[in-house]
């Protein structure tokens, strides 16, 4: 019995999957932007304040992972422009980024691993804080960074001079998220699966095989966490089936044999 789909029909089904998480990402965020800056942040009561920033968060981190998808060709594989296409739009939106840069270093990251060229690694000072800085400059150049805050300022303004918009609502739903979201990004998705490479040379544990772990693979980094190891080792899996890829695979290999086996973008 196959483990695994044939190729053509796996492609198949991801060209759906892939664009049905695009559409809901995509909706779901653009709906709870538009809802929540229209109503006064300041009188809701703080728990719902705390969910409705950290659920923006969440989306927020979703369009990265469409980008990071779509940079593996593994949003919509059987269209190429099309995936790249709807990559390069999740990136801009997430914070107006160079897709091509993106993909650049995300490539390096995989072709070096915990390695000097890897863009995504600590370098020679290990401590998080330091960690996540490099982490930012690579993902926000000079260049990145002035054209983001030259195109917030502008839709701030206009959303504030032409609808009324309060500049407390686009911080808290806007801004906010953005940071919490690369806090997220930088912490599931690279910290913890990376920090103890020496030491672990297959990114994290080997999780155990029941609904909690996959729940909270999906909420904490949309599997990218937990499930690191596979998307090194198998980094053509899109990430709603790195758990089903967790299952079926093959015994743990030392890191310079996932280093060599990676896919290059």
């Amino acid at each position: 019995m196959q483990m695994f789909k044939s190729p053509q029909k796996a492609f198949q089904s991801d060209d759906w999957l892939g664009l049905a998480s695009v559409v809901a990402i995509f909706s779901l965020w653009l709906i709870s932007l538009l809802k929540l800056i229209t109503i006064s942040a300041l009188d809701l009561p703080w728990i719902w304040l705390v969910l409705a920033i950290l659920g923006r968060s969440y989306l927020h981190t979703g369009l990265f992972i469409i980008a990071h998808d779509s940079m593996h060709n593994n949003l919509i594989p059987c269209d190429r422009r099309l995936n790249d296409l709807l990559g390069n739009i999740a990136v801009s939106i997430y914070g107006f980024l160079p897709y091509a840069h993106c993909r650049k270093n995300h490539t390096e990251h995989h072709r070096f691993p915990s390695q000097s060229g890897d863009p995504d690694f600590h370098g020679s000072i290990s401590h998080p804080f330091f960690w996540y800085c490099k982490f930012i400059r690579e993902y926000f150049p000079l260049r990145s960074l002035l054209t983001f805050l030259v195109n917030m300022s502008v839709i701030f303004w206009g959303l504030a001079i032409f609808c009324n918009i309060s500049f407390v609502n686009l911080i808290l739903f806007w801004i906010v998220p953005l940071i919490l979201s690369s806090l997220q990004l930088f912490f599931f998705g690279t910290y913890l699966p990376h920090r103890q490479i020496y030491n672990n040379p297959n990114f994290s544990p080997r999780l155990e095989r029941n609904a909690y772990w996959i729940l909270w693979s999906f909420v904490s980094c949309y599997n990218f966490g937990h499930y690191h190891w596979e998307h090194h080792e198998y980094p053509k899996t899109p990430w709603y089936r790195l758990p089903s890829r967790h299952l079926h695979n093959v015994p743990p290999k030392m890191l310079p044999a996932v280093a060599t086996e990676c896919v290059r973008t």
